[in-house]
């Protein structure tokens, strides 16, 4: 009788390493939160409002980093959004790379959606939605 090992569907090292470059993601992007407040402190009046949404977004992205980071495969639509975005935010620096914003958001932003797309393969984040369907909803259920 041959006994056989059933592989599971995400290794071990791949789901720690696509988990610990989330909580990279994580953990930087909320640092950029925190400094996001001294430059809304410096902004001026007509700049204020920017500066506050781009911080705000920071503490947003991060949060979401922490969730793919903590539950990669219960988070349905999470991974899209944020390779959609990042992607999106990568492509528009690229761009614009001879500005100084540009300059700047071409690496950080390649970095968070290559990052996020290689962590998507790693832990597999399609794999959370299965099991995803409407009928669970208790108020369409009804």
């Amino acid at each position: 009788m041959s006994t056989s090992t059933v592989r599971p569907v995400v290794s071990r090292r791949q789901d720690l390493i696509g988990r610990g470059l989330m909580a990279f993601n994580s953990v930087i992007t909320f640092a950029v939160f925190v400094n996001g407040f001294f430059l809304m402190a410096a902004a001026s009046d007509d700049r204020l409002m920017v500066e506050g949404w781009r911080t705000f977004g920071y503490f947003v992205f991060s949060a979401m980093w922490a969730l793919l980071a903590l539950r990669p495969r219960q988070v349905p639509g999470i991974w899209e959004l944020v390779i959609f975005h990042k992607t999106a935010a990568a492509i528009l620096a690229i761009t614009i790379f001879d500005t100084v914003e540009g300059f700047q958001s071409t690496f950080s932003d390649s970095w968070v959606a290559l990052s996020t797309i290689a962590a998507y393969a790693l832990c597999r984040g399609w794999l959370s939605w299965r099991g995803f369907r409407r009928t669970n909803d208790p108020v369409t259920a009804a």
